[in-house]
């Protein structure tokens, strides 16, 4: 069955009448309205030599569509003019009104080009007629070459620049930090005991007495005392500068009260003992 309707499907098509152009000419005219040249289309001679636009010129292209064996003029269901860059591979398509008759006229205004017409440099546009029906067999032919002059550049808008590539962010790592001698490390850590050695030297000069200074009112001091000092030692080892203030500054409060209550016993001890 499939086989049955390709087979009337080939003859249908090799049954179709063909379609030719009658009366085919094109005409360039200047922005005067001065004929500068006039030539007549043919399907038969397909070397009609180049066809040069100025940007003021006019090209006029003209025919009718017939019925290759009747002669009788068709309305085709679609005409369009491609005009084909080769180096470029740049091509636009321009749709044609054909009247009843078959009839069907074409202008480009080189002084308004139209936007089917495609971006175009000094190489010539290959110009071809297309003809498409339902009824009857398509027509696809070779005209001429038309040369026009190279099409502007596209206005740059003002925020194109914002779309290009932008290079690449590379990042320069700094090297692993390295520790410091081992020499220096024990002086920082003299450097950050000596408040001790300090404390301890003052503390003998006054004869202290351990059971006095383990008392419940001077040894929270000693113990804050204590715990900066471990947060120096965090510091060193994990914390960052931020951390340290924070909890610096709310030990700092502990100590303040911690210390005066130290001092406030001890005078009132000594005031006592006199």
């Amino acid at each position: 069955m499939l086989r049955f309707i390709y087979v009337l499907g080939l003859a249908a098509l090799s049954a179709a009448a063909q379609l030719t152009l009658h009366s085919g000419r094109f005409t360039v005219t200047s922005e005067a309205g001065t004929q500068l040249r006039s030539e007549p289309i043919s399907l038969r001679h397909k070397s009609m030599g180049l066809v040069t636009l100025s940007p003021t010129d006019t090209l006029k292209v003209a025919f009718q569509v017939l019925n290759k064996e009747t002669g009788e003029g068709v309305q085709p269901h679609q005409v369009f003019l491609r005009f084909y860059d080769p180096e470029t591979q740049e091509e636009g398509i321009q749709p044609i009104r054909v009247s009843a008759g078959g009839k069907a006229k074409f202008e480009l205004n080189m002084a308004k080009p139209p936007p089917s017409l495609p971006p175009t440099t000094t190489n010539p546009l290959a110009v071809s007629l297309i003809i498409g029906s339902f009824e009857h067999t398509g027509l696809q032919a070779y005209i001429f070459d038309l040369v026009v002059p190279p099409s502007q550049p596209a206005p740059v808008h003002p925020d194109e620049a914002r779309f290009h590539l932008l290079p690449e962010i590379e990042h320069t790592f700094r090297p692993d930090q390295k520790m410091p001698p081992k020499f220096i490390s024990f002086v920082a850590s003299l450097i950050t005991l000596s408040p001790w050695v300090v404390l301890i030297g003052l503390w003998s000069l006054v004869n202290p007495r351990l059971p006095r200074l383990a008392s419940s009112s001077i040894l929270p001091f000693t113990a804050t005392l204590g715990a900066f000092e471990a947060l120096l030692i965090w510091y060193w080892v994990d914390l960052k500068l931020g951390q340290v203030l924070l909890y610096g500054a709310g030990l700092a409060v502990v100590t303040l009260f911690a210390g005066k209550h130290a001092l406030v016993t001890i005078s009132e001890g000594r005031t006592g003992k006199a």
